[in-house]
């Protein structure tokens, strides 16, 4: 009878020291190359929070109006979110509370006044003057009234 001798294996046992830096090394590629495609997403975030305040001061300008139509005074403060509103040619005013209204808080949100002008910026952008969202309350001249009007600025953001 023949004694079958046993054949030890010398498969490995686990990496070598050059595969573990060539995955090293690729997964480093993989990373500087992605890099850059996540980089800028802070700003796209700002962009579209300007937009989607935009929207909503569009919103509360647009039922208010309604409201307005509804109780038959242009000037009568409508309330809104538990707000009251002040109207101006049966459009909300610039004030701080349409923003307050529209679910703009100071916590996350710079809020500015300036005349007929409610301006809305994002806390973390860094210019108020390129990254922000405009309300501009109604005019009425010779009885010809000029509807409000939201326009957003997102080119800084």
């Amino acid at each position: 009878m023949k004694v079958m001798q046993a054949r030890t294996a010398q498969g490995q046992a686990g990496f070598t020291l050059i595969e573990l830096i060539v995955v090293i090394v690729i997964l480093g590629i993989l990373a500087a190359t992605a890099l850059p495609k996540f980089a800028d997403l802070s700003g796209d975030a700002r962009k579209a929070a300007v937009r989607a305040a935009g929207a909503s001061l569009a919103s509360v300008s647009s039922m208010a109006h309604g409201k307005s139509l509804l109780t038959g005074s242009w000037t009568t403060p409508v309330k809104m979110e538990d707000i009251d509103v002040a109207m101006v040619i049966g459009y909300p005013s610039s004030a701080a509370t349409t923003a307050a209204a529209a679910g703009l808080a100071l916590d996350d949100w710079n809020i500015k006044v300036n005349g007929r002008d409610l301006i809305v910026s994002p806390k973390s952008a860094a210019s108020l003057d390129t990254c922000n969202a405009t309300y501009s309350e109604a005019t009425a001249v010779d009885k010809v009234v000029t509807p409000a009007k939201v326009t957003v600025v997102d080119k800084g953001c």
